[in-house]
């Protein structure tokens, strides 16, 4: 067989081969406010989100201390001063996701971009973070109910673009997380029994202290807590009034009916409040009328 036959035949092989493989990464479109990271068999790319969620800051209400938190971090971060990544933990449906989804429409015209990122993708973040290095805006990499099983080690990946990593981290990028534990893992109480005293003082066991040393990679810790009685029902009238929904009669029928949901579904949580408020505004449009206000 002559030299020239072989590679003939090399390249109708490589030609079979290419047939199978994954689809080339689309280059990045960076003129949208937000992304996901996604895989393309074992190549990943930023797929742009056309429509991203338009919650404002002016609608999260009972969370003035969190809301002022964050606002302030990233008002230093957009206009280039030192800037903490940050952990929001705490209660399901208090407001934790949608507080950054409310940044990204309260700074975007300042240069702030979002980037969602999978906690199955963690493994990524050096490749994620690249091509964003180079660029002029901001943005926050945005993991939504982040936690991890005790035998999960994909968290290493997160503790070393935190703060671990022989390479900075770059300026342009931080990491906001959710989460509703407050060390990301598992906590059990076997694990007290590690703990033992120095000098008078007590220190965790090994176990206690790989668990806290993710967590404390988060320069910023903001707390989220369930909801009072009386600030739900400040958040259902919130809703209500933004969805136009008739209200004129008297109120009690309307509080009566959001806290018979609230108790149906276990929680007196912002989710449920504006579940509810939706529930209500389509049952009860303004400028129809109905014999029932209660409905």
């Amino acid at each position: 067989m002559t030299t020239e036959h072989l590679l003939q035949r090399l390249e109708r092989l490589l030609e079979r081969i290419e047939q199978w493989l994954p689809p080339a990464a689309p280059p990045s479109d960076w003129s949208h406010l937000a992304y996901r990271w996604r895989k393309i068999g074992p190549r990943g790319h930023l797929e742009p989100v056309k429509h991203p969620h338009r919650v404002q800051l002016r609608d999260l209400l009972c969370m003035t201390a969190q809301k002022d938190e964050i606002v302030r971090n990233t008002h230093q971060f957009v206009a280039g001063l030192p800037a903490n990544n940050v952990l929001l933990w705490g209660s399901r449906g208090t407001g934790k996701s949608s507080l950054i989804k409310a940044l990204l429409n309260e700074f975007a015209g300042r240069g702030l971009r979002l980037v969602e990122v999978e906690k199955e993708h963690l493994v990524d973040l050096p490749e994620i973070v690249d091509p964003l290095t180079e660029r002029g805006e901001r943005f926050l990499l945005y993991c939504d109910d982040l936690s991890f099983e005790a035998d999960d080690a994909s968290y290493k990946s997160l503790k070393a673009i935190l703060d671990g990593s022989l390479a900075a981290a770059p300026e342009n990028v931080l990491i906001y997380a959710t989460s509703n534990r407050r060390h990301l893992l598992p906590e059990y109480q076997a694990e007290n029994l590690e703990a033992r005293a120095i000098d008078g003082e007590i220190h965790p066991g090994e176990s206690v202290e790989e668990k806290i040393s993710l967590s404390e990679r988060f320069g910023l810790w903001l707390s989220f807590y369930p909801f009072k009685q009386a600030e739900y029902l400040e958040i259902v009238d919130h809703w209500l009034a933004r969805l136009g929904a008739r209200v004129d009669c008297t109120q009690e029928p309307v509080r009566r009916a959001a806290l018979q949901w609230a108790l149906a579904r276990g929680s007196r949580s912002g989710r449920v409040a504006w579940q509810f408020a939706r529930d209500w505004a389509g049952r009860h449009p303004r400028g129809q009328d109905h014999d029932d206000c209660a409905g």
